[in-house]
């Protein structure tokens, strides 16, 4: 496994991180002793950073997969406190599930401009207070925005930006793939660490994972790149191809072969823009939201390219 530094945040991290969302209760639901054996896997091939947030639940998993293991794990997590209480009440949360006595990176979750950023500031403020006291390592913010990125770059305080990032461009707000591509490259040179997400759009690129993955790897600004897994076979691929070392066709089919479903998040708003695309018929909307089809949907992942909220994930 290959290691790069965060920025100038001093902080060592794995070139795969561990995405915990898939293994929580949005995704796959996984028990906390089955999540625990997912990561287990993950960090004795080498990944020292596991990416998670307040609202995956994921943090009973983080826990005991982190009882008795005598490495460094890299912790990163966000939050959408915008109140100071709210995200001291956030950071204690974090602290309690994971029996950690400090957190490596903790994040504003998902933020757009300097707006959003501005209008989160009071819960920045108690981030930077954390800092201070040595319960946080460094503070942030993710968002899947280009001004996102372009506007963090140009804010003193925050040190690592968890952006979205993959090979078509799915997910990317207010940009192109190479816009997102240009920001990243500004952040870098105003010495923020970068880690990126989605690079299998949210498994809207799973037929191509290595096509995928190969893209975010050579961008030399991304320190990181988290994935998600929920499965022993999906962390050897993960590990073994972000080594370097040869994917057997064992691994490789059990990957490919593991049954898949369209998931539709709640924050779904039913704009209607994925069933115009789906030429399946798989994608209606009722009562509001998109619901799929599942005897219909071929899971193309055409569906999630067009969502503007990036509420369509294949996992």
């Amino acid at each position: 496994m290959q290691y790069r530094v965060l920025g100038r945040t001093g902080i060592v991290v794995s070139r795969l991180c561990f995405g915990a969302l898939t293994i929580g209760p949005l995704q796959t639901d996984l028990s906390v002793t089955e999540g625990a054996r997912i990561i287990r896997r993950a960090l004795a091939a080498g990944v020292n950073f596991i990416d998670t947030a307040d609202l995956y639940g994921t943090y009973p998993h983080i826990r005991q997969a982190l009882q008795g293991y005598s490495g460094d794990v890299v912790i990163g997590t966000k939050c959408y406190a915008y109140t100071y209480d709210d995200m001291r009440k956030c950071v204690e949360r974090a602290l309690k599930l994971t029996g950690r006595d400090y957190i490596d990176i903790f994040m504003l979750h998902e933020q757009e401009s300097i707006l959003t950023i501005r209008g989160h500031w009071e819960a920045m403020e108690y981030l930077l207070e954390a800092k201070d006291r040595g319960i946080i390592r460094a503070v942030g913010i993710s968002t899947h925005h280009v001004q996102g990125v372009m506007d963090a770059a140009a804010v003193p305080e925050i040190e690592v930006i968890h952006s979205l990032f993959n090979i078509t461009g799915i997910g990317i707000r207010g940009g192109t793939r190479d816009d997102m591509l240009r920001a990243i490259g500004v952040a870098a040179k105003a010495g923020k660490g970068i880690y990126g997400m989605k690079a299998l759009g949210g498994g809207n690129l799973l037929k191509k994972p290595e096509e995928s993955f190969d893209f975010v790897m050579a961008i030399p600004e991304l320190s990181s790149v988290a994935v998600g897994m929920s499965t022993i076979a999906e962390v050897d691929f993960n590990t073994r191809y972000f080594s370097g070392q040869p994917v057997s066709a064992g691994i490789r089919a059990l990957v490919r072969n593991k049954p898949r479903r369209l998931h539709i998040e709640d924050w779904c708003l039913g704009c209607g823009q994925c069933a115009e695309r789906c030429r399946a018929g798989a994608l209606t909307l009722s009562g509001g939201k998109a619901v799929v089809d599942s005897s219909l949907c071929s899971l193309c992942g055409y569906c999630g390219s067009v969502c503007p909220d990036f509420c369509i994930k294949v996992i």
